[in-house]
């Protein structure tokens, strides 16, 4: 078996061409300050390593659901660029998946503060 180097390559510049879309996108800017937050909030309260890694891996997720977001509603503009409830609902559904991932992300720095605040201990 052998590694096939010119492919990952092209993989990685199609990732990078991947991620300048992405982030010309609002949301996605909106994310980048909030993981900033995230791990400034972590430092700011001692995280452990553990808590820098969770937050980590689901930025990381925020990221992945939020391009495929973007995916997917650009490919809803193209089949469907009138108004409708289809276009609406597809597009909504998208946008709820990225939402739970930020609730997550979000209930995780909150815990990491209660255990910070002597609330709780784990």
């Amino acid at each position: 078996m052998s590694i096939d180097f010119q492919h990952i390559f092209k993989a990685t510049q199609y990732s990078i061409a991947g991620l300048k879309v992405l982030l010309r996108e609002q949301a996605a800017r909106l994310e980048t300050v909030m993981v900033l937050v995230s791990f400034a909030v972590l430092i700011l309260l001692g995280g452990r390593f553990v808590d820098y890694l969770v937050i980590g891996v689901m930025s990381c997720l925020i990221f992945a659901v939020e391009a495929l977001n973007t995916a997917i509603e650009n490919i809803v503009d193209h089949l469907s660029p009138e108004k409708s409830d289809f276009a609406r609902d597809t597009k909504d559904l998208g946008s709820t998946a990225v939402f739970f991932l930020l609730i997550a992300n979000g209930g995780y720095l909150f815990a990491v503060l209660l255990r910070y605040l002597g609330v709780v201990v784990w």
